[in-house]
């Protein structure tokens, strides 16, 4: 088994040498599939040697595909280059100098680009990796904000003499909310700017009155986040009579009386969706998680109740108990794909810190590297850069059985949705 998994070690390692070869083809099909190799090879398993030696390489390389003007980039590409920046920021870690590197590297590109609306269909894919590279990369409160603003402005663009005011859709308003809402679910500090979080809220009320169900879940969501986090009860001076309060103090308690009215405002919106029979939307099962969602969020503000989640990582379980920690379990789930979140877990110290999680034990077994079809035809395509090294690649693998012992790690590719 020892030289299955040597064997093993060095396919995905040369595997990914020449996809990421492949980023400099003109072809954009090639770099697509190279693209998607990676973002395969990222989510299941901890890159850490790879990243040793190729961090910078690949990174730009990513970053090319993303900024304006330097290639043809098709939509499929951007999104599988942001997503593999992404991966990037999520494998080094936030104790890391390189994924400060990566958000300073990044984060003005992808603000140029949701800036500019050059394309719509190419803006989702990136509203997950500002997400993520803020969270991993970002240093403070501040940047978060500015990530978020960065978010918002998509769907509340500052009108000028060069930017026309597009109607965002269904699709591209839920992205938006749910990274948001992942940023904010990271925030324990805010600014206390009452017009900012009046507009905050009454914007999330909207929504709630949208036809579109993933819509009104991600607006729900994001509403019991902010209200969890007590933002509301920030504004509220003390009890004083009004002729004790000074000019901020009386402005503060306005504030608080407004936004204590949209409050109730969302209460009842909330009320009715949770039992809603019917009629808006489409998909039952859109309809079932709608009803479950808002149930759980009419007992937070009823009873103070947080919906409790616990996932099987391997033998352990990871629990959270708060609507903070549940976005972003779901929003890395998303981002990483089940069986991806699952390994990460599992390996990644960083997550791990995240969810406050400790494997019991290590599955370093017997799991075997298995190649998804793609990975093979891109491999071993007699068209491909892949199969011009695998005579070098062989004369390795002989080498290690005539007795070199050069360590090995069980690795375990599965199926992950994108992003």
């Amino acid at each position: 088994m020892g030289k299955r998994n040597e064997e093993v070690l060095f396919d995905q390692d040369a595997l990914l040498d020449h996809a990421l070869d492949a980023l400099d083809e003109k072809r954009s099909s090639t770099r697509e599939r190279a693209l998607s190799v990676i973002v395969g090879a990222f989510s299941s398993n901890l890159q850490h040697q790879f990243v040793d030696k190729k961090f910078a390489t690949l990174l730009h390389l990513c970053l090319a595909s993303i900024k304006k003007g330097s290639k043809k980039a098709s939509a499929k590409e951007i999104a599988l280059a942001s997503h593999v920046i992404g991966l990037l920021s999520l494998t080094v870690g936030c104790g890391d100098n390189r994924a400060r590197e990566i958000f300073e590297e990044t984060v003005r590109p992808l603000d140029e680009f949701l800036t500019s609306k050059s394309d719509f269909t190419k803006i989702p894919s990136l509203l997950g990796c500002l997400a993520i590279i803020t969270f991993v990369g970002g240093n403070d409160k501040e940047e978060t904000e500015k990530s978020m603003d960065i978010l918002w402005r998509v769907i509340h663009p500052r009108l000028g003499s060069n930017v026309v005011a597009v109607k965002p859709s269904a699709l591209l308003i839920t992205a938006i909310i749910s990274a948001w809402s992942f940023l904010l679910s990271t925030m324990s500090e805010f600014k206390l700017n009452s017009k900012h979080w009046q507009n905050s809220i009454s914007y999330l009320s909207s929504l709630l009155d949208k036809e579109d169900r993933p819509v009104r879940i991600a607006a729900g969501e994001a509403l019991a986040v902010i209200f969890e986090n007590g933002i509301i009860e920030k504004f509220s001076a003390d009890s004083k009579g009004a002729s004790a309060m000074n000019q901020e103090e009386i402005n503060l308690q306005e504030s608080y009386v407004h936004l204590q009215g949209l409050k109730r405002k969302v209460i009842n919106q909330v009320k009715n969706l949770s039992v809603e029979a019917g009629g808006k939307g489409s998909a039952k099962k859109d309809l079932n998680n709608q009803r479950n969602l808002f149930r759980d969020i009419v007992e937070f503000f009823e009873y103070g109740y947080s919906p409790e989640v616990s996932m099987k990582i391997g033998g352990d379980s990871l629990q959270t108990s708060s609507w903070s920690k549940m976005i972003q379990l779901n929003f890395l789930k998303h981002f990483l794909g089940g069986g991806g979140f699952i390994k990460h877990m599992q390996e990644n110290e960083f997550l791990q810190d995240v969810f406050n999680f400790t494997p019991k034990r290590r599955y370093l077994n017997n799991n075997e590297h298995r190649m998804s079809s793609g990975e093979k035809r891109m491999f071993k395509s007699p068209n491909s850069v892949q199969n011009k090294a695998r005579t070098q690649l062989l004369n390795k693998q002989r080498l290690l059985s005539e007795g070199r012992n050069l360590g090995h790690y069980a690795a375990s590719m599965v199926d992950d949705e994108a992003f």
